[in-house]
């Protein structure tokens, strides 16, 4: 039997919308929680494949473009906000699709916070990432996707949505914690990050700009001469 196509993402957005809600209030069990997301997407992977055989050579592309991604964000560290993450999973995403760029993003995130520090914001960061390759991946076949000006205006929401989706982590972490919410807070929370969302979002154009076309060529290349994640 096959899963519906809709049905499946959904659910699994759902498992990780509560995996996130329980991460807050059990903070100090922030690995297992990330860890538990792993196992979650690469489930949801495997659901996507269910008609055939995973080989083990698309597991190994994975695994690199996620180390790519990871190891991407530390010759950045020192520019907050700047870094190509987003770019290769957003890119990865686009060509080999939403269940692949997921896992992607998700296993960058936990994989590069090994260096540059893991906390309660990891499975945050992995939801955000996965994000962005699946949104790349469920969005290929469109006119915004499939236009230079498209990816970069979604790389720009992008560089926002994810420093939004963190603020909603710190914000209740760390300014509202306990209280009820104050949407004023928030909001105003929200707007100090805006230079960073900005550098975020700048980013992601000047790396889709340099690099865009030349990674989704080879990537497709790639994909259609091995015959990977089809």
């Amino acid at each position: 039997m096959r899963f519906n196509h809709i049905l499946t993402p959904a659910i699994f957005l759902l498992l990780a919308a509560g995996l996130l809600i329980i991460s807050y209030w059990f903070e100090d069990s922030y690995l297992w929680l990330s860890f538990s997301l792993v196992f979650l997407t690469i489930l949801f992977f495997l659901v996507r494949f269910e008609g055939r055989t995973i080989e083990p050579k698309e597991l190994v592309l994975l695994a690199v473009l996620a180390a790519i991604a990871a190891v991407g964000r530390i010759p950045f560290a020192s520019i907050p906000s700047v870094q190509p993450t987003t770019f290769v999973i957003m890119i990865a995403g686009l060509v080999f699709g939403a269940e692949s760029g997921f896992v992607i993003g998700a296993v960058a995130a936990l994989a590069s916070n090994m260096i540059m520090g893991q906390g309660p914001w990891t499975p945050w960061q992995m939801v955000s990432w996965g994000l962005v390759g699946m949104t790349a991946g469920a969005m290929k076949n469109t006119p915004i996707m499939n236009t230079k000006l498209g990816r970069l205006g979604f790389g720009i929401v992008w560089g926002f949505l994810f420093g939004w989706i963190m603020n909603i982590w710190g914000f209740l972490g760390f300014v509202q914690s306990g209280g009820p919410i104050d949407l004023k807070a928030f909001l105003v929370y929200i707007g100090a990050s805006t230079l960073f969302d900005t550098m975020h979002a700048v980013s992601n154009v000047v790396f889709l700009l340099l690099f865009g076309d030349i990674w989704i060529k080879i990537l497709t290349r790639f994909k259609r001469k091995y015959g990977l994640l089809e």
